[in-house]
């Protein structure tokens, strides 16, 4: 492990309350979104400087931010059931509304073409919204717990990947009412191996946060018992299990890949305990992953559900069914160091060219740290 002091600055001025999520347009001029209790949404230049802020009705908090890249003038926002549409380059009252969620909605994600959005809420279940209907298309009912993040595939617009704290992690061709595989996190060689281990007590796999890295083949799953479970589409879209990372000594609230650093498998980690991580996995998974073909609930409110082993739901995906394990090692983190307070939300972000970390915490502020700083530490391996 790596700890460094980075260079870090802070946005202020943009909130009365906390920071529950950031979103970044990306691009060399792309606007950065920021959501917080009580309705709050506010845009920034990349330089930090505040644009604009909103306050949206009925003030429920802001789970999720998502920029539209298919469309520049759009940013979807969650809060309570409701995603609402606002133009961030003249932010006013939402250009729309649409009641999505049955409960509180956590997570959102836009296919690559920008035609579908899919939210996921307390109920466990996932909406997808037809964006050009503006009408929700289809609802996906299998989460027996509250959903807390998904995913969509990179270059597949109909796949995406769903968590919840019931401990499962789904696949869904969101054209079909079930999703081709389950995979249960408290069903993977290692969970059974260390619930074993004489005095080793852990706290419950509850999903907090997915990421689908560029290749979509590679997912990272961040849980409440302090791992990052690393899961892979094989060939056949089998599930492949390729162990967890031990990131955190308390929950793992974010889990991030990053795409403008050297290699697509930089993952960005952040936990209850405060902690934020950056992690190479490269020789890890990289290698036989990019050979593959394109084809807040931080907290846990409710019990969760048990769940069965990885499984299908045809007989036809059966044989996809069963999760394998790929060969992949569990580096230490590249780099780690101590924020100072539990993080809310992790956003990786390119600042005019700049490699960021914006993390959002307890508070009403934006810490953006610089990942630029000397290119290589040859001591200790690290190339960023």
């Amino acid at each position: 492990m790596v700890t460094k002091m980075l260079m870090a600055r802070q946005w202020t001025g943009g909130h009365s309350g906390t920071v529950l999520c950031v979103g970044a347009a990306g691009g060399p001029d792309g606007l950065l979104a920021s959501g917080g209790e009580g309705g709050e949404v506010t845009i920034w230049s990349q330089e930090g400087g505040r644009l604009s802020t909103v306050r949206l009705q009925g003030q429920d908090d802001v789970t999720c931010l998502v920029f539209s890249s298919a469309s520049p003038g759009a940013l979807y926002a969650s809060h309570g059931g409701t995603v609402s549409t606002l133009d961030p380059r003249d932010l006013k009252a939402p250009v729309c509304e649409l009641r999505v969620g049955e409960d509180e909605i956590n997570a959102l994600s836009l296919n690559d073409t920008g035609a579908l959005l899919a939210a996921a809420d307390d109920s466990g279940s996932v909406c997808v919204v037809d964006l050009a209907e503006h009408q929700i298309s289809r609802t996906l009912r299998r989460h027996t717990n509250i959903c807390s993040s998904l995913a969509f595939r990179p270059n597949r617009p109909d796949s995406l990947v769903s968590a919840g704290l019931d401990m499962q992690v789904m696949l869904w061709n969101v054209n079909k009412a079930r999703p081709l595989w389950t995979v249960n996190l408290q069903d993977t060689e290692e969970d059974r191996a260390l619930s074993h281990t004489s005095g080793q007590l852990l706290n419950p796999p509850l999903a907090h946060c997915i990421s689908v890295a560029s290749c979509g083949n590679v997912v990272a799953c961040a849980a409440e018992d302090g791992r990052v479970h690393l899961l892979r589409v094989g060939a056949g879209s089998r599930p492949e299990s390729m162990g967890a990372l031990r990131a955190h000594s308390l929950a793992v609230s974010q889990a991030h890949f990053l795409n403008f650093l050297s290699h697509p498998y930089w993952l960005a980690t952040g936990g209850n305990d405060a902690r934020v991580s950056l992690w190479d996995l490269g020789e890890a998974v990289g290698g036989t992953a990019s050979t593959q073909a394109p084809r807040r609930k931080r907290r846990g409110r409710r019990g969760a559900g048990a769940g069965a082993k990885a499984q299908a739901d045809t007989p036809d995906e059966k044989a996809g069914g069963s999760t394998e394990r790929a060969s992949a090692s569990s580096p230490g983190p590249s780099l780690s160091f101590d924020h100072g307070d539990k993080v809310n939300w992790l956003c990786p972000a390119a600042l005019k060219g700049e490699p960021c970390l914006l993390v959002a915490d307890q508070s009403s502020t934006i810490t953006v740290y610089s990942l630029s700083g000397p290119r290589a530490d040859q001591a200790n391996g690290v190339t960023l």
